[in-house]
């Protein structure tokens, strides 16, 4: 039931962010937009409630339980990244705005761009795992909680392979082959 609540977020989160971009864009409504966009974080406290209800009724945790700590990490860690991302390219399709920024390929834009992705995955991490242990103490079975454990160890294990990948750019920036010397 948890994975459904968690896909019923996604796709609430996208239609509202959606709302938001035709209401400011297409419609001129700018206030309206804004109740669009500040109810989104609303939703991923839902998905909290119900996840901590769910197990509070004795259901003792599931990967799903540890998903929706994940997601939640991953909204609040991304959230305004991905509402920007989407607000550029409908204000320059819709609206006349400027085309969006490509991401930087080489040297040190590429470098620092990866990095903040790190930082954010990592705040994502704190969050998601902080999650996860509220509900390892608060659902009244710690004993039949170790899948909450178990993924967030095997997500540090991925935090730490994209720590590897994100900063070997800063050591050994990417070059643009297109302006090699060769």
């Amino acid at each position: 039931m948890i994975y459904w609540f968690i896909i019923a977020d996604e796709i609430s989160f996208w239609l509202f962010i959606l709302l938001g971009l035709i209401t400011r864009y297409i419609m001129k409504k700018e206030k309206l937009s804004l109740f669009f966009f500040i109810s989104t974080p609303f939703l991923d406290l839902l998905l909290l409630i119900l996840t901590f209800f769910d197990l509070r009724s004795g259901h003792p945790a599931s990967f799903a339980h540890a998903l929706a700590a994940i997601y939640i990490g991953v909204s609040i860690a991304f959230g305004s990244q991905m509402v920007k991302w989407a607000d550029v390219r409908f204000a320059h399709h819709f609206a006349g705005g400027p085309a969006p920024a490509k991401k930087p390929k080489f040297g040190k834009a590429h470098a620092r761009w990866e990095r903040q992705g790190w930082y954010r995955h990592l705040l994502a991490w704190f969050i998601g795992s902080g999650l996860m242990l509220v509900v390892y103490f608060l659902s009244g079975h710690p004993d039949q909680n170790e899948v909450l454990f178990k993924t967030a160890r095997l997500w540090l294990i991925i935090l730490a392979a994209d720590f590897i990948i994100s900063f070997s750019y800063t050591l050994f920036p990417k070059k643009d082959a297109q302006k090699s010397t060769w």
